[in-house]
Order: structure tokens, then sequence, then C-alpha cells
């Protein structure tokens, strides 16, 4: 039996539909920085390249299991970072890394090697000034001021405030040098395997000395504004002389207590209370019981988080954390900064240290031209379909066409809010993934509009016809969106690059199609339904079906008098 008529609530359906619509739209003008239009891929925008060439401890070629491993490791942390559209590719014995947009910071903290230990701080003190005369080798570390009064029982960390300075980004480099002079005979040459180790080698012996004396001179004489040779390539076991990531203190650390890999997890967040932002650390088992007895101990002292062998936080212990508690890394992080930190520490440690050794801009492969010629071939396509269903539908292809621009206009708006908010980046795959999705949605209304011109040849009116086939037809519409957003979302684990782009699109408008046909389509057909005007067979194009239905009942009647 059809619906009743109180049932059906199709102004209540366009309302919602309205209101959605609206505040995707008030996102859109009124939320953000950008533009309102899509974040576009690396093939219709360009984008940096940024190449990062891997360093060993001994200067041996790295495996290719490492390699892999790293690769694998930076493509998750792209889609915790939210960066869509991004490629990491082997190169040899390097790693390529290409991100749409020119901002090389962004692909630079991608690559962050993410060698995180917690060591206790032996003293501090500011950094020299680039090219200024060493302290004496006497020179006593200083000691960490005492640290500020705060409440006994607050279990996190506080950290004494830096400049703020992004701790993914390495120091701001010291001016080009003369020329080096060619390598006299035996000598690595500079830039290869051989001269990183000899360089890391050399820094170990100064910045890793147990040596007291040693240790005073590394710290007066450690150029901050330097590129650091040891980065991500220092013995936990040591002590180590290293420099904060705004390259304005110097400290003296002990060996470390706590590896980074024993990071259960780590995540970013606002404290209201402090007005800042934070990255909020939990422990596995074994970090968590020498973090609580370290705090316990060390009430008042620094402890540093150094990554990649620079401090990105040394903060003052205010009370013991108990074991299984969470702590903080505080500091004058901005949102951005404190959520690449926590991706990064929670996405684990590469398996080699690299140095950015080159970054590029690179072209579109395609360009906007390709762009406008697929944005063509789409829009004549979709001319071309609403043309037949004005044709074949009448008054049924003017509701196909709103209902197709009600449906482009919420796909537009999502498509720039995933832009703005988790970096997804529109290509040339992903409009083709729209384009077939629009099209999908034009087939649920050729499958609502069969329905009805069936219950029609049964003999029943436009106006009884129509909750008839949408009670038929909603399930089959239900059905076949289902089966493509499966195939949509299989796609996208399974698949690689631009491919994902491609599912995700499809499968994004796949759940549009169903939103638009439930809370557009069937209202304004059965609001059509209830119109004498949209009623008439002429107007609505059906004439033919109900002659076909009067014919049939004839038959019906000549064959029951025979009878």
């Amino acid at each position: 039996m059809a619906p009743s008529t109180g049932s059906v609530h199709p102004v209540r359906a366009l309302a919602v539909f309205t209101a959605l619509v609206a505040a995707l739209y008030a996102l859109v003008f009124f939320t953000g920085d950008k533009s309102p239009t899509p974040e576009l891929g690396i093939d219709l925008q360009g984008g940096t390249r940024v190449t990062l060439t891997a360093r060993t401890p001994d200067g041996s070629t790295p495996s290719q299991d490492s390699l892999r491993q790293a690769q694998q490791i930076i493509e998750t942390r792209v889609n915790g970072l939210g960066v869509s559209g991004s490629e990491v590719v082997i190169d040899g014995d390097n790693l390529v890394i290409t991100v749409p947009g020119d901002d090389s910071s962004q692909a630079r903290s991608l690559g962050q090697t993410a060698r995180l230990y917690i060591r206790p701080v032996v003293g501090s003190q500011a950094a020299a000034a680039p090219g200024a005369q060493p302290a004496p080798a006497t020179q006593a570390p200083t000691t960490p001021a005492p640290a500020p009064t705060e409440p006994a029982a607050t279990p996190d960390v506080q950290e004494r405030p830096f400049p703020a300075q992004d701790p993914t980004e390495p120091a701001e480099p010291s001016p080009s040098p003369a020329p080096a002079p060619a390598p006299a005979p035996g000598e690595p040459v500079p830039g290869s395997p051989e001269a990183a180790a000899a360089e890391i080698a050399k820094a170990k012996e100064t910045r890793q000395s147990e040596d007291p004396a040693v240790q005073q001179q590394a710290m007066a004489t450690l150029d901050c504004s330097a590129p650091d040779p040891l980065q991500g390539n220092d013995d936990p076991n040591l002590p180590l002389v290293a420099c904060s990531t705004d390259g304005t203190t110097v400290y003296l650390l002990a060996p470390s207590i706590i590896d980074g890999q024993e990071i259960s997890d780590a995540s970013s967040g606002y404290n209201t209370q402090q007005s800042r932002y934070e990255v909020s650390l939990s422990f596995k088992s074994s970090g968590s019981s020498t973090w609580a007895q370290f705090t316990a101990a060390n009430i008042g002292k620094q402890a540093a988080f150094t990554l990649d062998s620079k401090v990105v936080s040394a903060p003052v212990v205010q009370g013991a954390t108990p074991a299984g508690s969470s702590t903080s890394i505080t500091g004058q992080f901005s949102q951005t900064q404190a959520q690449e930190l926590a991706n990064t520490l929670k996405y684990g440690s590469l398996p080699l240290s690299f140095q950015a050794s080159e970054a590029e801009t690179v072209s579109a492969t395609l360009g906007l031209a390709s762009l406008e010629a697929g944005l063509i071939a789409g829009a004549v396509g979709l001319v071309l379909v609403l043309v037949y269903c004005l044709v074949y539908y009448r008054m049924l292809g003017v509701l196909t066409a709103l209902s197709l621009v009600l449906s482009g206009l919420m796909v537009y708006a999502v498509m720039v809010l995933l832009g703005r908010y988790i970096g997804f980046t529109l290509d040339l795959a992903g409009i083709a993934g729209l384009i077939i999705g629009i099209g999908m949605t034009a087939d649920s209304f050729v499958v609502f509009f069969e329905r009805i011109k069936d219950e029609m040849r049964e003999g029943r009116s436009f106006r009884s016809a129509v909750p008839r086939g949408w009670a038929r037809a909603r399930r089959t519409i239900l059905s076949g969106n289902a089966v493509s957003f499966i195939a949509a979302a299989v796609l996208y684990v399974l698949a690689v690059g631009q491919v994902r782009g491609f599912a995700f699109t499809l499968g994004l408008t796949t759940i549009l199609d169903v939103v638009v046909v439930f809370l557009v389509t069937w209202p304004l057909v059965y609001m059509a339904s209830k119109s004498r005007f949209w009623s008439k067979p002429g107007v609505n194009g059906l004439g033919a079906v109900q002659q076909v239905a009067r014919e049939r009942k004839l038959v019906a009647a000549s064959t029951s008098e025979e009878a």
C-alpha cells in the first residue's frame, strides 16, 4: 500500500537540505583565511619536491629494506598530517617527497627523522653568537634557574619558554661560506658518505665526550646556527651537548633515560587554563615507570626532550607523574606546530637519518588547460544528459536538472571545506570520480521515474503512482549506492597515489547522491504529484504511459466479456 499523505513531509525534507547547504556555505565564507576554492593537486597546480639523502653513522649505503620502511612511515605521516595528494618515492639511495603548493617546510617536516630521547639536563648557557670568540675552557656551564612557583600537585611539566619556533624546521642557515679548497689526497670528498661519517665521528668526539673539560669547551664553541652533523645520529648512552631548536641556548645533557620508541601515543591540544597549545605523550609500560620514577626524584629540575639531537623542549618538572599517566610538552607552539610535532612523534622514528639535500618547485604536469578541458567535457556530458531528460521526461526532467544543480552546489562546498580542514587536494582523477558520481545521481533519478511509470502502466494515476513508485525505487537506489560505496572504499584502501583521489570523490558523491535523492528529488516529485498543473499528461510527459494503461484496461475488459 502507498504511504498515507500524513506520513509524507516534503517541506520538512527540503528545509533540512536547505539548512545543510546554508551551513556548508556559511563555513566556506565565514571560516578560515583561504579563498572559497578547492585545493588543487600536484598535476594541476604544481608543488614542491624535496630530496632527502640518507645518512648512516659509518657512511655505508643504506639498505633497500630501510628505505622502504622509511617510505612507509613517511606515507603514514602524510595521512596523519592530512597532506593529501603527496607522493613519496624511492630514488636510488634517496627519498623524494612531493607535496602540492610552494611551501617546502611541509615536505621537510614529513622527512623529519624524529629520533626522540628524554635526557636529564645537567647545565645550560646562552648560545654563542656566530663568529664570537669561544669562552675559556674552564668556564662551567650554568645551572638551571629555580623552577617557577606552581602547585605541587601539577603532574605535567612546565616548559621554559623559547621564542616562537617551529620544532620541525631546521635551524636558520648561516651565510654561505666561501668555496672550500680541494681535498688533500686521502681525504674524503665533501658531500660524500665518507665525509658525512667523518663529520659525525668528529662531532661525537667533542659533543658526546665524558670529559667535563671537553664538554665545557663544546658548549662554549658550539655554533647553533650551522647545520648539525649529528642530526639523528647521537648515541643515547653518552652525554650530549645540544642546541635548542631556536638556537638561543646550549644544553649539557646526561645519557638518555627514555627512548622515543617507548611513546605509545601523542596528540596535540589547547590548554585552556594556560592558554597555549601543548603535546600530550603517553608512554608504554616500561617508559611510564621510568618517567614516574624520574619525575618523583627530580622535582624542580629540567628534563630535555631531544628530537634529532636538538632540544625541542626543556621542561621543569612540577610534580611527580604517576605511572600510566600522560605527560605534556609545552612551549610557545602554534596549533600547526603542536600538531606536526605530535604526529611526527606518534608515527615513529625513521630507520635512517635524512638530510634535505635539494628542494625545488615543480610545475604542474597537466596544468589548468587540462583542468578546463576536463571540466568542459564533464559539463558537455551533463548538458546532454539534462537535454535528454527534458525531452524524455519533460517535467520530471526539470526536477532532474534542479536536483543535479543542488547536488553540484553541495559537492563544491564539501570540496572547499575538505581542502581547508584536512588538506584534501583535487586532481584530475578526483574530478573524474566527481563526474562519475554525478552521473550515478542521474541514474537514481531514472530508477525512480521508471518505477512511477510502471505504477501508471498498471492503471494508477500520477498522484497515486508517485508514493508507490518511491517505496519500490528507494530500495534499488540504496542497494546500488551501497555497492558503489563499498567498491570506492575498497579501491581507496588498496590503491595509492591519484587513484585514491578518484576513489575518495566517488565515495563522497555516492553519499551525497543519497542525500539529494531523499531530501530533494523525492519531495519535489511528491509535491508535483499534488499539483493539477504538473499532473497534466502534456506537462509531465506521461500521457503515453496513461494511454498504455487505458488500452490494457480495454483489453482486460473485452477479455472478461468474452469469457
